[in-house]
């Protein structure tokens, strides 16, 4: 398998780490759940999923210590936004439906096309215009604007969106490197996600919860010593190096494949409704990322029928 890969287009290489990514955030939700019904309770199985993988960087941290010590303060940055976030997303799955806090959280396009005009002044084309209104569609949907809702409903909402918001953040960051810090990506990453997990888990924020006791740490540690190597390492590792080689667009439209992973993972094994309003939020929210590729294709079909009917 690793030698058909190596074979492969740098960019076919970067697509399919992006899309494998994103199948590891689809179903992320599922060993947070089991390990708070295990014990770790809500926000404190964040921190475990934060702090061994940590752990497993540990011996190539400390001999690249001064070189991660002295880095540019732009990959404490890019550490920190994304550590946040991510944390941020992940309590998100604990604290309202799956699907919603995915749905929230891919509003990032907006956020992006907004932060990009503001910070890079890039302009906000007719396309981009159209994905702004079709996410915010979305949103209000999920949200129940048809009962007079306008905001999120719950802390777990709230993490979502603003989980989606610190992406938007990151992903501006990452703009400006080539794909060959994604180790450097990954320490900071876990270490700052750790110590915002920890925060976020002894805030009011999380609400009263209990500090897990060592058996229901050790209890768990044995499928999630064989989950944090297999999924979450090489799940970030593999966006870290991917995203800075593509289009941030087409990186959006790639991470995109979690909304559908989590969306059928949550109705299968969470019982978690899945009905016309979550459908229309997934489609909604879907084409607001697809809106700046599949434009060109409908100004080429506009033209085809102007020019038939011309003819005719």
């Amino acid at each position: 398998m690793r030698e058909i890969f190596s074979k492969l287009d740098i960019v076919t290489q970067a697509k399919l780490a992006c899309i494998y990514s994103g199948v590891v955030w689809g179903v992320y939700w599922i060993p947070l759940r089991l390990m708070d019904q295990a014990g770790v309770y809500a926000a404190w199985s964040t921190v475990l999923f934060y702090a061994v993988p940590f752990l497993f960087f540990l011996p190539w941290t400390a001999r690249q210590w001064l070189r991660i010590k002295n880095c540019r303060k732009a990959w404490h940055w890019i550490g920190i936004t994304t550590g946040c976030s991510l944390v941020l997303y992940a309590n998100a799955m604990l604290y309202t439906e799956v699907v919603r806090a995915v749905l929230l959280y891919y509003l990032t396009p907006i956020w992006s096309l907004l932060l990009a005009r503001i910070v890079l002044g890039e302009v906000i084309t007719p396309p981009r215009v159209a994905a702004i209104l079709l996410g915010i569609a979305g949103m209000l949907v999920i949200l129940r604007i048809d009962q007079g809702t306008l905001l999120p409903g719950n802390i777990g909402d709230w993490m979502g969106l603003l989980a989606g918001l610190g992406w938007a953040v990151a992903a501006v960051l990452l703009r400006q490197d080539d794909g060959s810090h994604a180790h450097e990506f990954s320490t900071l990453y876990f270490f700052y996600g750790t110590l915002a997990a920890i925060a976020l888990a002894l805030s009011p924020i999380a609400g009263e919860i209990e500090v897990p006791d060592i058996e229901a740490i050790w209890s768990v540690l044995p499928w999630f010593m064989v989950i944090g190597p297999v999924l979450l390492i090489p799940g970030i590792y593999a966006a870290f190096w991917g995203a800075p080689h593509l289009n941030p667009g087409v990186v959006g439209l790639l991470f995109m494949t979690e909304i559908s992973v989590a969306a059928i993972t949550a109705a299968l094994w969470a019982n978690e409704p899945f009905g016309v309003r979550e459908l229309s939020g997934v489609v909604l929210i879907s084409l607001a990322g697809l809106t700046e590729f599949l434009w060109p294709s409908m100004q080429r079909l506009r033209r085809f029928v102007r020019s038939g009917k011309q003819s005719v």
